[in-house]
């Protein structure tokens, strides 16, 4: 039995206990963000943050980075999606393409995929060869390691979901027009190859699960406490972060009497604050 087999996927909130919830944690966020970007409090810069995602295709990434980016000032956070590496990434070392997105002191990044690309997509697709893949794993650590030791707080989320949810969730986009473009044909063959899939990830959770930057798995099948859990663990890392950085987490302020309910409650239309600068 792996990691992924030990989730409860049948975990569940209701729409008011994830407002109420995505609420009070939004408040806290965002409270946090400014105090590491020197907003607030003395005015002295925080360790950089960055926070990366990966999961199944329609794991609901999206939905959990647009939540946890929503309370802020779009000039606070830096959004980076990546893809397959272009031709011209691919005449470099794998991580040099990431370099460019990493946030410096007082700043934050969201990474949608990133490095472990080499140890799962293009382990599985063949992209990489068994000798470049079984090598990246201490790669990645290493450069991690780095990062960390340098004063990063790395958080690193893994969205989970049942085959039968990722089913269900492909053929909900087929039906409704404005969702149609995340789906392609290269979604479908993935799913052919799951059980392929399922070994690279319990060996990437394996090799790559080390004290300065722990994996937190997240039980997806339900995207209301999918996104509470991101926000609440991004909080619980933050606080811890910064007391081993040396920066006293600020007591939580309280709500201003007759302030109005956030943005989390009204049904999560509220868009991601993408493409922004500093970071």
């Amino acid at each position: 039995m792996g990691r992924l087999d030990e989730l409860d996927l049948s975990s569940k909130l209701s729409r008011e206990e994830e407002a109420a919830r995505l609420e009070a944690a939004s408040n806290r966020l965002l409270e946090l963000r400014l105090t590491l970007g020197g907003l607030l409090g003395d005015g002295r810069l925080g360790p950089p943050v960055c926070v990366l995602f990966e999961g199944w295709d329609a794991s609901g990434k999206g939905g959990a980075i647009r939540r946890l980016v929503t309370p802020m000032d779009p000039r606070h956070v830096r959004v980076a999606t990546f893809a397959a590496p272009t031709y011209d990434e691919k005449r470099h070392h794998f991580l040099w393409r990431f370099w460019s997105s990493l946030p410096g002191w007082g700043g934050m990044a969201v990474l949608d995929r990133s490095w472990y690309g080499r140890v799962l997509v293009e382990r599985v697709e063949g992209f990489a060869t068994p000798e470049q893949w079984s090598r990246g794993y201490d790669e990645i650590v290493e450069f991690e390691r780095s990062l960390v030791l340098e004063g990063m707080i790395l958080l690193k989320f893994w969205m989970h979901i049942s085959d039968e949810e990722q089913l269900r969730r492909f053929k909900r986009r087929e039906r409704e027009p404005l969702k149609t473009w995340k789906l392609t044909a290269e979604d479908w063959r993935n799913r052919e190859k799951r059980t392929a899939y399922e070994q690279a990830i319990e060996d990437m959770l394996e090799r790559t699960d080390h004290p300065l930057a722990r994996w937190h798995l997240i039980e997806a099948d339900s995207k209301r406490f999918a996104r509470v859990r991101v926000v609440e663990t991004a909080i619980a890392e933050l606080e811890q972060g910064m007391r081993d950085r040396g920066f006293e987490p600020p007591s939580p302020r309280p709500r201003p009497a007759g302030k109005t309910k956030s943005k989390a409650k009204s049904k999560g239309k509220a868009g991601a604050k993408d493409g922004v600068q500093r970071g």
